[in-house]
């Protein structure tokens, strides 16, 4: 079985060097996804010169693990934003939204662009008495929004539900073969790009300079932070104010007929549906959810296993060929902060914490963030993201909650002393978090029985990491960072790898 998304396994992506030298550019874009892409097709056709790095390989991260609904309907969210932030800015919500997924509709249409794009009716279901209530509510605020949308008591895919809200004209598409096209514009319109290429820290001196983990410089006018977690904090406190959620997705061949349709339903565990093309002919359906709080001590393979289980029962597959998981940020008021990193760094930008509405909001956030470069202060929506909000008692009363939970799990991993165990017992792919001369340490057994010893203190904030069982990574609980099974980073906000310890030492 694939650890590829069906969208990484059915796209082959051009490679691109790694940075060798120091360059000097108007604009610096870290991070090959969605938002960096996008922002460098949009910048490089005014004719503004940009760099793109990416620590990866390009479209190797959160873009390539989605499940790629274009959708406005992004969960239970218009009648929580009518009570925590207005009607008004409710509204805004709503028509950044559409217009965002008109740009996408648009460029598919005018470019040509063989990307699966298909419009499809979104649906918003559940099978759960107590949160018909919550609906209900939900589609009072469509009313009182203008926002086109129906409650049914009958979806068109035929699986238990008791009542589901109907939002008609949203999308779907394979991102990936979206996105090939606007990278190599940004390429033809004179872009450079590099992989492999880590963006460690930055300076300032009249002008940003990126300086790359092989010590190489990057002088820029504008720097874009489209990481998932911003690669830079610049007093900005995002770790205190986003927290990391991991889900998962499993996906098989279908040969039934589908009616049609994207779904997600309202309680836990959730449950995310939709049918996607491979190779532009087989049918398969992807099957998501079985969120969680990323890090936290559980049992990841559980996850894929409940989501085959209900692939089985409601669908009769029982082929699951590719399984992936993705991990993603929600900020205190559930929008994303898209804008300047602070109030006093008008020239550095950040886009996070999209909540796994990333086509959306990524897209979004490519957009005012080039308009703002380039001088178009006319965007209606700036105000609305800023990372520099700060207003409803939510967001406080979720500062306090998120926080709180950071600090248990910082408490819980320094009260963990783990019995020693046996390290001939663990089997090549396994880990085990034991105790090593008064230390707790991780150590993880590879294909070859060679094995990898690490001290579990996160080098963000020194939470204890937990292991990761399904995807074989050290995850921390408390912001998100997540290593590889050797130490290394493969998401921030950690900068430096875990530290490796010697047995014998």
């Amino acid at each position: 079985m694939s650890s590829k998304s069906i969208w990484q396994a059915d796209t082959a992506l051009k490679e691109f060097p790694k940075l060798q030298e120091a360059k000097q550019t108007e604009v610096c874009i870290v991070g090959a996804g969605l938002t960096g892409i996008t922002a460098a097709y949009l910048l490089s056709k005014k004719g503004m010169k940009v760099v793109l790095l990416e620590a990866d390989q390009v479209l190797s991260g959160v873009t390539g693990q989605t499940s790629a609904k274009i959708t406005a309907q992004h969960g239970v969210i218009y009648s929580e934003l009518i009570e925590t932030m207005g009607k008004e800015k409710a509204k805004q919500y709503y028509q950044v939204m559409q217009e965002t997924m008109d740009f996408i509709k648009k460029e598919v249409t005018q470019n040509r662009i063989d990307c699966n794009y298909e419009e499809q009716d979104a649906f918003l279901y559940t099978n759960d008495d107590a949160y018909l209530s919550q609906l209900e509510k939900e589609a009072e605020a469509y009313k009182e929004l203008d926002i086109p949308g129906e409650l049914i008591s009958e979806m068109p895919l035929q699986i238990p539900s008791k009542q589901a809200l109907k939002m008609p004209g949203q999308a779907q598409f394979h991102p990936l073969k979206y996105l090939q096209f606007m990278l190599e514009e940004a390429v033809n319109n004179g872009t450079e790009v590099y992989e492999q290429t880590v963006a460690m820290k930055l300076e300032y001196n009249r002008k940003n300079t990126v300086i790359t983990k092989d010590e190489h410089r990057v002088t820029c006018d504008y720097l874009i932070a489209a990481t998932q977690f911003p690669y830079i904090d610049h007093q900005g406190l995002y770790f205190a104010k986003m927290y990391a959620e991991q889900s998962y997705i499993v996906s098989g061949k279908w040969t039934g007929e589908y009616p049609g349709g994207m779904y997600i339903n309202v309680e836990n565990p959730t449950r995310s549906i939709r049918t996607a093309k491979l190779n532009n002919k087989d049918s398969y359906l992807l099957v998501g959810g079985e969120n969680h709080r990323s890090g936290v001590s559980m049992d990841e393979k559980l996850c894929y296993e409940n989501l085959k289980a209900f692939a089985k029962e409601q669908f009769e597959i029982n082929d699951i060929s590719y399984q992936w998981s993705a991990q993603d940020f929600t900020t205190l008021d559930k929008m994303p902060y898209i804008g300047p990193i602070t109030k006093g760094d008008p020239s550095i930008f950040v886009a996070t914490g999209f909540r796994k509405w990333g086509m959306t909001n990524g897209t979004l956030a490519a957009n005012i963030i080039a308009d703002t470069i380039t001088g178009n202060d006319e965007n209606p929506y700036k105000e609305l993201f800023s990372p520099a909000r700060f207003s409803s008692k939510p967001m406080l009363k979720n500062l306090f909650s998120f926080n709180m939970e950071v600090a248990t799990e910082l408490i819980k991993g320094k009260l963990d002393f783990p019995a020693s165990k046996d390290i001939d017992e663990l089997k090549a792919g396994e880990a085990a978090i034991t105790t090593v001369k008064g230390g707790r340490v991780g150590i993880y057994k590879d294909k070859e029985d060679q094995l990898h010893v690490l001290d579990t203190t996160c080098t963000h904030l020194g939470c204890e990491v937990n292991w990761n069982s399904a995807d074989r990574t050290w995850d921390c609980p408390c912001h998100g960072s997540r290593y590889n099974y050797d130490g290394e980073v493969m998401a921030g906000p950690a900068k430096e790898p875990l530290r490796k310890v010697t047995l014998d030492d």
